[in-house]
Parts: C-alpha cells; sequence; structure tokens
C-alpha cells in the first residue's frame, strides 16, 4: 500500500507544536485529547503511514513534562455505558486506559468523576480506584453550562469541583468516549489554577477534521462518514476567516461552542488568547500528509466501508437511516459506490455460484481469494485458510487441516460444550493450524504468512459473528458485510 503519511516527521512537528504553546502560558497547559490515544485505526486507514498509536509515541517523546487525567462521566457509570467498538464499559476502559499508559511508562496523575452524583456503582468504582492508590476527584453538574457564564466561574460552578492536583507542565485530559466532560474538565483547572495566581493555558487536540486542507477533501469526508450518527458536520471556522483572512477547517460542535469559551477566557483572564476554534488546535497531522493521491483514494476505500459497516448497524436497529443517507451522500459527492470495492461483487458471485454464505478477500496486488460455508468450517474460517495458502504457494486442493483434526473440535463443540454450530469459526482454526505446526512443516509454512494478512479487504454475504470478525480485526484486515442474518437466524455465538 502506498504510504501517504510520514509518521516521524509527524512525531517532530507535533511535540513541537505542544511545547511551543505551553510556553505560551505559565509552563502550565491542559490539553483536550479528542479520538484514541493509542488504537486510532481509523486515522490509520485513511492516513496510510500513521500508525494506531501515533499519538501515545509523541506523548512519549515529550513524556518528562506530561501527566494524563482520565475524566468519566457519572452518569456513564450508572447508566454501565459501552464502548461500541471494543465491547466493554466506560470504567473497564479507564482502568484499560491506565494499564496502557504505564506499560507505556507515561504518569497517570488522576481520574475525575463528571457531573458526580452519588450512586452506589459510581462510589463503588470511587473505591475501587482509591484502593489502587489512584487519586480521584469529583466534579458537579452546573445547570445551564456552558452558558451560564456568570454562575460558571463562581463558587457554585467551577468553584464547586475539586481542584485536581498535578505536577507536570503538560496535562493531557482524555477519556474512554465522548460526552466525558474533557473541556469541562480543563476549563475548571483554569479558573482554579487562576485563583491560585497561575496562568494556565488551555488547548484541544484533534486529528480528525484536519484544518488545513480543504473542507471537502476526502480526509475530512471520511471523517464525517466516521461520525455519521453522531451529527457532526465539518465547516469553515467563520471565527478565524474573520480574524486571519484565510480559511480552516472546523466541525460544529467546536464552532457552536467557542463564543461561550471565548468568554470563559475573558472573564478569567480579561481578555482571550485564542481568536477562533482553530486557534485552540494544535493538530499538525495535515503537514505530514506526504501523498495526497494516496490519502484521497485510502479514505474513499473508508467511505465505502463505513457505509457497508452502516447498512449492518441499522439492520440490527444500532443507528437511525439518517446516518446512512447521510455517508450515502458524501458517495455521491465523491462519485464512489459499493462497486468500487472489487471483493464485494466477488463475494456476491461466490454466493450465487454455491448457494452458501460466501466471503472474498482482496490483496494488495488486486489477487482475489474466495471462500463458502461447508460441513466442516464457516466462510471466514476457509477464507483465512485459502488465503494463507495463496500467500505460500500451497495447492489449493492440498488441505491444510485434515477432516479428522477438525472431527474432533466439532464433537467437543456440540457434545460438551453445547453449540449448535459444528463449523469452525476462525480462531479456532487458527488454534487448530497452529497445533499442527509443530509437527507439519506445510502447515508452519502458512502459518508463518499471517503477518501479510494485515491491509486486505475482504467482503462477506453476511454479518459474521462477533467471534470472527474480532479475528479479523486483530488481524489487520479491512471487514465489511451485507446487511444479511446468517441463515436467517437473528442470534448467533
Amino acid at each position: 500500500m502506498r504510504q501517504a503519511f510520514d509518521v516521524e516527521k509527524y512525531l517532530e512537528l507535533q511535540s513541537k507544536n505542544i511545547l511551543d504553546r505551553v510556553n505560551k502560558f505559565d509552563n502550565k497547559l491542559y490539553i483536550e485529547f479528542g479520538g484514541k490515544l493509542f488504537d486510532d485505526y481509523h486515522a490509520s486507514r485513511v492516513l496510510p503511514g500513521f500508525c494506531p498509536d501515533s499519538k501515545l509515541r509523541m506523548l512519549k517523546t515529550i513524556k518528562d513534562k506530561v501527566e494524563i487525567c482520565i475524566a468519566i462521566n457519572a452518569n456513564d457509570i450508572q447508566n454501565n455505558k459501552v464502548r461500541g467498538d471494543l465491547g466493554i464499559t466506560y470504567p473497564s476502559e479507564v482502568l484499560r486506559l491506565i494499564d496502557a499508559f504505564r506499560e507505556s511508562e507515561l504518569y497517570v496523575g488522576s481520574v475525575v468523576i463528571t457531573q458526580y452524583s452519588s450512586f452506589p456503582s459510581v462510589d463503588q468504582f470511587i473505591t475501587k480506584l482509591n484502593n489502587q492508590n489512584i487519586k480521584t476527584y469529583l466534579h458537579y453538574a452546573i445547570p445551564s453550562y456552558p452558558h451560564n457564564v456568570s454562575l460558571i466561574l463562581s463558587d457554585e460552578g467551577f468553584g464547586k469541583n475539586e481542584y485536581i492536583e498535578t505536577t507536570k507542565p503538560i496535562v493531557v485530559v482524555t477519556a474512554p468516549g465522548p460526552g466525558s466532560g474533557k473541556m469541562a474538565t480543563c476549563l475548571s483547572q483554569l479558573y482554579h489554577e487562576h485563583k491560585r495566581g497561575i496562568r494556565a493555558g488551555y488547548a484541544k487536540y484533534e486529528t480528525f477534521p484536519i484544518w488545513s486542507i480543504p473542507l471537502k477533501h476526502p480526509v475530512n469526508l471520511a471523517y464525517e462518514a466516521a461520525t455519521a450518527d453522531l451529527n457532526d458536520v465539518n465547516m469553515i471556522d467563520p471565527f478565524h476567516l474573520e480574524a486571519y483572512g484565510t480559511l480552516a477547517v472546523n466541525y460544529n460542535r467546536d464552532v457552536e461552542v467557542f463564543p461561550v469559551v471565548k468568554t470563559i477566557f475573558e472573564e478569567i483572564y480579561g481578555e482571550s488568547p485564542y481568536k477562533s476554534p482553530t486557534d485552540m488546535g494544535v493538530n499538525m497531522a495535515g503537514f505530514a500528509i506526504i501523498d495526497d493521491e494516496a490519502a484521497c483514494e485510502a479514505s474513499k476505500a473508508e467511505i465505502i466501508r463505513r457505509y457497508l459497516d452502516s447498512l449492518c448497524d441499522y439492520r440490527n436497529g444500532k443507528i437511525k437511516e439518517e446516518s446512512v443517507d447521510k455517508i450515502a451522500l458524501l458517495m455521491r459527492q465523491l462519485d464512489i459506490s459499493v462497486d468500487d470495492r472489487k471483493c464485494v461483487k466477488a463475494a456476491l458471485e461466490k454466493a450465487e455460484t454455491t448457494g452458501t454464505p460466501s466471503m472474498a478477500l482482496e490483496f494488495p496486488d488486486g489477487t482475489i481469494i474466495t471462500s463458502r460455508t461447508s460441513d466442516l468450517l464457516g466462510a471466514s474460517a476457509a477464507l483465512i485458510l485459502n488465503a494463507l495458502k495463496h500467500l505460500a504457494g500451497i495447492r489449493d486442493k492440498m488441505l491444510l487441516l485434515s477432516k479428522n483434526i477438525i472431527k474432533p473440535i466439532q464433537d467437543l463443540k456440540i457434545k460438551q460444550l453445547g453449540n449448535h454450530n459444528p463449523r469452525l469459526h476462525s480462531d479456532e482454526v487458527l488454534i487448530a493450524l497452529a497445533i499442527c505446526a509443530t509437527t507439519n512443516t506445510t502447515a508452519e509454512l502458512a502459518l508463518s504468512q499471517l503477518d501479510k494478512l494485515r491491509g486486505c479487504q475482504v467482503h462477506s454475504t453476511v454479518m459474521l459473528p462477533s467471534v470472527d470478525a474480532n479475528v479479523f480485526k486483530k488481524l489487520g484486515i479491512n471487514l465489511t458485510c451485507e446487511p444479511n442474518f446468517y441463515a436467517k437466524k437473528l442470534y448467533r455465538k
């Protein structure tokens, strides 16, 4: 795959920009980190060369000056909110984040519970954190936030919040997901720092939309596709245009809230350091794009994948039809269609020929490999084996796993574990192949090809169960599905 992004250049530019920003204040900067810090797969897909952990790597270059504060909304704890891409609750995601930061030698200074109310589950989570020697702080809901500035900047507003003790010049405020109160946490700290005689700064860091490229650039449109269900809309920053006479891209929520944020700055400091929401940002990703054409191609492919995903999400009741229509409109603007994803047509033709749920995989060189559902294997498991054989130069008719190996696993699934589907899933096939590889050189050769599947494109004629979809995700394979249930069953293990 052609590289569109120079990650080393990005790391250098981004760290320098953040250090320059902290020097504009009293050596104290609160950065609201939007998006995903160390598993930003969207960015890596639309900007080939951007690593999923690029933002984390950037922070590690300045780790001596950085500490982490994680914000989580008390209502999300109480409601057991789940992070959709990982399938884990927000409290669990907070713990996962802490572990990941510590493994990267980044200091986690605190967790702040925003919009705090005393619920048993909330207080239990606080106790759990405190028992692990993780400092927790309580912030409270403010009526009419963020518009009632006089109340916000009073003892009954930010003044009621607990002051978060920090020790490093740069405080990264992140969260398990949107709506966690990152901005309010940052602004509350500015209020408290000011009362202590410190002129602290605030900055916002989100990779998308990229402010320095055109509004309708495919990379920015891919962000709109990714957030179609959130009603985010990219737009020209009117404040930036008025102040500087130049175009910059932002999105509606930041533009809408900027007058309030600017007023809060003026009330605290007497003036605002920023003339536009774009000024608040520190993102330098746009300056590390080295192949615009490659970025455009990757972004168009991502929008098509998002459209296919949205059809499945709509079928499963996860999103409204308007979200599907929004992505369809983006595709029309770019003159792209599902037909541009070659594995879709190949999978559908295979299903029509065999009469079974089928799949197709496209390698970066354009080669297509297909599979079908059989009595022994699901189409996803068969596809992985077929792709590995192709990569290893193994004849198509040669079996990597014989029936004698598969049958005992099926018996175990049905007779002992109580499953109804005897066919092997993707993870089961890979485990069986790994065991065979200890004594079979052909299986060993096939297994050694797994890394070469990363970045391949796959389409299924039915929605895969989570166990198979997760395997493709872990292998770095870009999977899409038709919005069809397998064998008309609504639930599959």
